[in-house]
């Protein structure tokens, strides 16, 4: 069972997480054509706290960059002190994440909240978290990625399971 586990973690959760995950945001390995593009910001509101360096977009968030975009109700950007390190949070009901891969496949996260912590290498996804590709799924209340180890944790509440929904690789005719 551990290997089945580990494959299909290699074969969905690493082109699903590692190469899109907030790309704006830092995290390498995402679709290349839009790390030189523009990333435009639009909210009904912003807040800035200079003193804490938290930067907080507010209602009706819509994030872009190239193909990736984020809807959020709220985006904060928390920056960690004597660091360049950042903590990036998206939230909403629910916050969602799309974007082109550099293979053309579009991917799609969406969970009440989006976490990056730059510093610890986490993408956390929580709250009906859902990743979606190719028509593949995982889906539970938290999905957590580490981008350095590789390793990806998928836990549901008491009441519900981990969803894991492959869908079959299609063979070359040639």
């Amino acid at each position: 069972m551990k290997i089945i586990v580990t494959q299909v973690i290699k074969h969905l959760v690493t082109p699903l997480l590692l190469s899109s995950l907030l790309l704006p945001l830092g995290v390498a390995n995402s679709a290349t054509v839009d790390i030189d593009k523009q990333i435009t910001i639009k909210a009904k509101r912003q807040a800035t706290d200079l003193k804490n360096k938290i930067a907080s977009y507010l209602d009706d968030v819509l994030i872009t960059q190239g193909s990736l975009s984020i809807s959020a109700d709220v985006v904060r950007v928390i920056s960690k002190a004597d660091s360049d390190h950042k903590v990036y949070i998206a939230t909403g009901k629910p916050a969602i994440f799309k974007q082109l891969l550099d293979n053309g496949q579009p991917i799609n996260l969406q969970a009440d909240e989006i976490r990056y912590d730059e510093a610890k290498h986490l993408i956390t996804i929580s709250g009906n978290a859902s990743v979606s590709q190719e028509g593949s799924l995982v889906s539970g209340n938290k999905i957590v990625y580490n981008t350095l180890t590789e390793q990806l944790n998928a836990e549901s509440n008491s009441e519900e399971s981990v969803t894991t929904i492959l869908q079959p690789q299609l063979k070359d005719k040639n």
